[in-house]
Parts: structure tokens; C-alpha cells; sequence
């Protein structure tokens, strides 16, 4: 069954809402708002995106500030890190200062 042309081009259904919307949205805020009503949707959107993003990744194994410290301080006392928890290496360190 074919479309007749007249009917590709008719407005339907959803569509008359989408009209209706920015009409009424021209005349309740007025052009100069709509702008930044639209920058306040990608804005929104744009943080969706990432806590979206933030919520399905899990967070880089990348070692946080602290735990550089961590590492630094143990290095300059000469403790070894290699396959240690944050935990040991900081006990190490404790140890380390109170036997100083």
C-alpha cells in the first residue's frame, strides 16, 4: 500500500504536541528566554549523561593523591610497597617513625 504525497507531509499525532509546546513556550517566556530554556535542557542533559556514565563504569584504577603520598613517604624510608595494601604500607611507616 502506498502513501499518498499529501499524507508525508501531514502533521500527526506527537507532532501537533512538539508545536504546540514551543508555541505556547513563545508566549509564556517570550525569544529571548528560549535560548536559555534550550542551554538549560543540554545542560541537564549533558549531567544525565554523566552520572549516567559515572554510574555503569566503574572508577579508574588510577592511585588517588593519598596514596602517592602513601608510596612516597614509604620510598624516602626505604620500605618496600611492592604488593602491599594501604593499610600495611601504612602501619610499615608508622613502625618505621616510632622506631626513628
Amino acid at each position: 500500500m502506498e502513501v499518498s504525497p499529501a499524507r508525508k507531509l501531514a502533521i500527526i499525532g506527537y507532532e501537533w504536541i512538539i508545536v504546540l509546546v514551543i508555541v505556547v513556550v513563545l508566549f509564556v517566556w517570550g525569544p529571548q528566554k528560549l535560548p536559555e530554556f534550550a542551554r538549560s535542557i543540554g545542560l541537564a542533559r549533558k549531567e544525565i549523561d554523566k552520572a549516567y556514565k559515572e554510574a555503569t563504569n566503574p572508577p579508574s584504577s588510577q592511585p588517588s593523591q593519598e596514596t602517592d603520598a602513601l608510596i612516597e613517604t614509604a620510598k624516602k624510608l626505604g620500605i618496600s610497597t611492592e604488593g602491599k595494601t594501604k593499610a600495611q604500607i601504612s602501619d610499615e611507616i608508622v613502625k618505621a617513625k616510632n622506631a626513628a
